[in-house]
């Protein structure tokens, strides 16, 4: 009753200071949700980092929440660089990483070409079936796989490696259609009034338009096989075709009681995909959601 009887302007500040207060514990939980998860996820991280600056007495005596008393002791990444063989490791991963990626941007590109622009015969089943590769498991395959990989002879080779991450890639062909999309098909027919064949139109007008998109495909593509163990513990199995990912895990047998160095190790692996990550997120989000909103 009391309430009912305020004035107008009193009961409209009342009613902006309640909004008030509600949006600003509103704007405090988010924000401390953010930073609980932040701090969860960055948790392994920052243990690794502390032991690989300990020494093994230290590691041994000390929490793994507790920094080193050494910031400058780098003995532990001279052993893990060398007793890993990571400048190889690194060598072979460029190698396959930059052929894949290449051989990816055109088999995706030049599938999403055809998908878009031309008109055929069971064109809503090559999608289907598209959709439907993306959900088959691809452990449930991997025999097969093998049995194709080494009946071509291609086991511990580059070759075989590069088959196996370069095959058309659903996702990308995804992103390279949804981006497709967009590109009126207005300039396909000017430029074949011009006298373009297909192929002109496809090199010379639809593939620069994609930068976009191929350079979201570059980042995704470039992470998934940089990271990727399995396919090449199985199909490289020879020291000499180590990547840097079975390099790391290398250090299993030799050094599985020096943590420090298994440590030291794994922060060499990571430190290229933080710093690729950090400088490329704008085009890894710009990239990912341009594509999904066309």
């Amino acid at each position: 009753m009391t309430a009912a009887l305020e004035p107008l302007p009193q009961r409209r500040r009342r009613s902006a200071g309640v909004l008030a207060v509600t949006r600003t514990v509103a704007a405090l939980g988010k924000y401390a949700s953010l930073i609980a998860f932040s701090l969860v996820l960055l948790l392994p991280l920052i243990v690794i980092v502390f032991a690989s600056f300990k020494s093994a007495r230290e590691y041994a005596t000390t929490s793994p929440l507790t920094p080193p008393q050494n910031w400058l002791n780098f003995s532990n990444f001279g052993t893990a660089w060398v007793g890993g063989d990571m400048l190889v490791g690194f060598a072979n991963t460029a190698l396959i990483l930059s052929v894949s990626i290449v051989i990816t941007i055109l088999l995706g590109t030049m599938t999403a070409y055809a998908l878009d622009r031309f008109d055929f015969r069971f064109k809503k089943l090559v999608f289907a079936l598209f959709l439907v590769a993306t959900l088959v498991p691809a452990v449930t395959t991997q025999v097969a796989t093998y049995q194709i990989i080494n009946g071509l002879g291609l086991v511990d080779t580059y070759p075989g490696a590069i088959l196996l991450f370069s095959g058309t890639d659903i996702v990308s062909v995804y992103i390279f259609i949804q981006f497709m999309q967009s590109i009126p098909k207005s300039l396909d027919e000017a430029a074949m009034l011009e006298g373009a064949s297909r192929w002109g139109i496809y090199w010379r007008i639809i593939l620069p338009l994609l930068q976009p998109a191929i350079a979201t495909v570059i980042i995704i593509k470039g992470i998934a096989i940089y990271n990727e163990f399995y396919i090449p513990l199985l199909y490289l199995p020879s020291p000499e075709h180590n990547v840097i990912s079975t390099a790391l895990f290398k250090f299993i047998g030799p050094y599985s009681a020096s943590q420090q160095i298994i440590a030291a190790g794994v922060l060499i692996v990571i430190l290229p995909t933080i710093a690729v990550f950090l400088g490329l997120q704008r085009f890894i989000y710009n990239g990912i959601t341009r594509g999904a909103t066309k």
